[in-house]
């Protein structure tokens, strides 16, 4: 292995690797605003099955994760009515940053600074594999969806827009 190819590691692998969850690592070359469809298109992967993590908020500045196909946008109306609030809205980067640990465009659900509640579309769960951040930009983890829910507490919601 190249040492190109090894990635460091991460509070996700890290948390990851705590709990005995088997993950392949996919690293590749960040590009600034590329976003999933770029990551899903580097590595070959079909961007319905990379997972992007958004740092969003409440109406009371409340920080919560929402698990989004990449090649979706999330309905902030659905997912506030779902969830019970007022309002949600994305995150500024610094405030996202400051909230998850991570910078944005490598925001991983796993070994966040702050335990935040996650929300995840309910189509990923049915997916038998997912590709999503592994907490640094350029670097993705795959795994079994199901992971979200047993080690985040993820719950499901049905918040996705076509892009």
């Amino acid at each position: 292995m190249s040492r190109k190819d090894h990635v460091s590691e991460t509070p996700a692998t890290q948390m990851l690797k705590a709990h005995k969850v088997a993950f392949t690592e996919h690293p590749y070359e960040y590009l600034e605003h590329g976003g999933a469809q770029h990551s899903a298109e580097v590595l070959g992967f079909d961007p319905f099955t990379v997972v992007k993590t958004l740092v969003m908020q409440d109406q009371d500045a409340r920080p919560l994760l929402v698990l989004m196909h990449g090649n979706r946008k999330v309905s902030t109306k659905n997912l506030a009515r779902q969830i019970g609030a007022k309002s949600v809205e994305p995150c500024k980067p610094e405030v996202a940053n400051r909230h998850s640990g991570y910078l944005v465009g490598g925001t991983s659900p796993f070994g966040t600074r702050k335990a935040m509640p996650v929300y995840i579309e309910e189509s990923i769960l049915a997916l038998p594999k997912i590709a999503i951040n592994g907490g640094r930009r350029g670097y993705l983890v795959g795994l079994d969806p199901q992971v979200c829910v047993t080690l985040l507490d993820a719950k499901s919601v049905q918040c996705a827009l076509v892009e």
